[in-house]
């Protein structure tokens, strides 16, 4: 039917058919607005097609009553240029607001299905409350310097684009400020010194620059130094967004100019919401990947992606994309280009292929699984330290890291009220290295949970640590070893007292003699019973 209206608008049917394979075959309209701005492809048997005619009023080919019927019209039509629609841009000048948001070829779901606001936000109440930090300071037009750290995503950089879209008055704000966006990924030392200059420039025309810095840990300290200058003066409004932790990766002086917000992953009913979202949307949602064809989605593929990716909404949306394109080609084979394309839980977990478990070996997460371990080994619970040994397993972390860890642990948390707990440990790291993953897992259950369930003593641990304070705070320079001590190989070193007065203890273990400087005598270091008061 398409096909034939295009045809009677003096289009080819070479065109027509082109039209409507670019843009899903769901609408004429669309089909005509893709020949007036896109050249025609041409085919192998003619090499040279002629350009379509003009059409001075191509409204008179289509009915005058616009259809009403959602089913047939899942996308609302308008008649303007591609070349002249609003787009949902960021770039190195004056934020204006827009209204109407089109989906390019080949962009991530994820990314069309951006907050415009931060009331299209889902999930990080805490930091969007109404009398929150954020919204207070939006509703005042006094936005301070931000720096933005969390998991992978959690919302990062959709929060920091959604600001400039949501103050009371975006006119105003437009007028005021302007916004940049940088990546610490891609950006040299070049780009942050043009990104500098340039928001100098701005602010003697009074206007402020909103510097958005993404992977901002990525930068050197000297990357970082460049922004205290502009910070300090105001010429800029800092927002750096990080997955790493601050503490560790952005500099003291930067870390001081901003304020620090912790994004949480999300829950699996945020992340739920999110896809339902993208599912439902006829414009730029779920749709738009396949072709504006219809799709249905089953509410056991929107729970069940939404609990295996780990609070992160981008590996959600991208499995709900593919789940979709795979359901898609499955419904081209079986029903051809009409229909609705039906998404399964089978797509989704093929999609998916198995569970997204946010894990960095070099990361916080690293350093957080490793202390959990060993505490709920020291609290003597076998049960979760083996979970937290499979979650290490299962996020790729290496058997022999986790078994070196466990040697420390015998001998500084079992220590001497199991002394084999240290032989257990390292036969276990002995056996990791000639087994290698996945065989070497039980092996470490066996270890972690023999060390969980063993006797405790940190008493080795304390007095190695009460020495070492000893050596390091003593007055002036240490003691030397005491004369009776030392050995005596010469006959000079015996002249001069080298092993005078020592007591073999073997000959006669009742005697009493002191081992220590003259300066530490009777200090106690080990607490531990002598033999005599077992």
């Amino acid at each position: 039917m398409e096909k034939e209206r295009l045809l009677s608008m003096g289009f080819s049917e070479e065109l027509a058919a082109q039209a409507l394979s670019a843009t899903g075959g769901a609408s004429p309209t669309r089909a005509v607005e893709w020949i007036l701005s896109h050249k025609p492809i041409p085919s192998d048997d003619s090499p040279s097609p002629s350009p379509p005619p003009f059409q001075p009023k191509l409204h008179r080919f289509f009915n005058s009553k616009p259809d009403t019927n959602p089913s047939s019209t899942p996308i609302q039509e308008d008649i303007v240029p591609l070349s002249k629609r609003s787009k949902p841009t960021f770039a190195h000048d004056t934020i204006t607001t827009t209204t109407t948001i089109t989906a390019t070829p080949h962009q991530p779901l994820y990314d069309r299905m951006r907050p415009r606001t931060l009331d299209d936000v889902v999930g990080q109440d805490h930091l969007l409350a109404p009398n929150s930090l954020l919204r207070s300071a939006l509703h005042r037009h006094r936005l301070p310097s931000l720096l933005l750290w969390g998991p992978p995503g959690t919302g990062k950089t959709s929060i920091a684009k959604a600001i400039l879209n949501s103050f009371p008055n975006p006119s105003s704000f437009s007028s005021t400020y302007r916004f940049v966006s940088l990546s610490a990924v891609t950006c040299g030392v070049k780009d942050v010194r043009d990104a500098v200059d340039e928001a100098r420039r701005s602010k003697t025309k009074n206007k402020r620059t909103v510097l958005f810095v993404d992977e901002v840990h990525r930068f050197n300290k000297a990357q970082q130094d460049s922004f205290l200058p502009i910070i300090e003066d105001g010429s800029v409004v800092f927002i750096g967004a990080t997955t790493e932790n601050p503490s560790f990766h952005i500099i003291t002086p930067l870390l001081s100019r901003c304020t620090t917000l912790v994004l949480h992953a999300l829950d699996p009913n945020n992340l739920a919401q999110l896809l339902r979202r993208a599912a439902d949307d006829s414009r730029i949602g779920l749709i738009a990947s396949i072709g504006m064809r219809p799709v249905q989605v089953e509410d056991d593929v929107i729970h069940f992606i939404s609990a295996n990716c780990d609070g992160d909404a981008r590996v959600a949306l991208n499995a709900l994309e593919i789940s979709a394109i795979t359901a898609a080609a499955r419904a081209a084979l079986q029903l051809g280009s009409a229909g609705a394309v039906h998404l399964g839980l089978e797509d989704a977990k093929e999609a998916l292929q198995c569970k997204h478990l946010a894990y960095d070996k070099e990361g916080d997460e690293h350093y957080n699984l490793i202390s959990a371990l060993h505490k709920s080994m020291r609290g003597n619970d076998a049960n979760a330290a083996v979970y937290w040994l499979a979650r290490m397993l299962e996020g790729g972390e290496q058997p022999l890291y986790i078994a070196r860890r466990l040697v420390r642990f015998a001998s500084e948390d079992v220590g001497l009220a199991d002394p084999s707990a240290l032989n257990q440990a390292v036969a276990c790291y002995q056996a990791c290295h000639f087994l290698g993953m996945p065989e070497c897992d039980v092996v470490l259950a066996q270890c972690v949970a023999y060390l969980a369930m063993a006797p405790k003593s940190i008493a080795v641990y304390r007095a190695i640590g009460a020495a070492r304070k000893a050596v390091k705070e003593s007055v002036g320079q240490n003691e030397g070893v005491p004369l009776h001590l030392r050995n005596a190989p010469t006959k000079l070193m015996k002249e001069i007292g080298y092993g005078k007065g020592y007591i073999y203890t073997p000959d006669d273990p009742t005697s009493v003699q002191s081992f220590l400087p003259s300066s530490l005598e009777g200090h106690k270091f080990l607490a531990w019973p002598t033999s005599a008061n077992r």
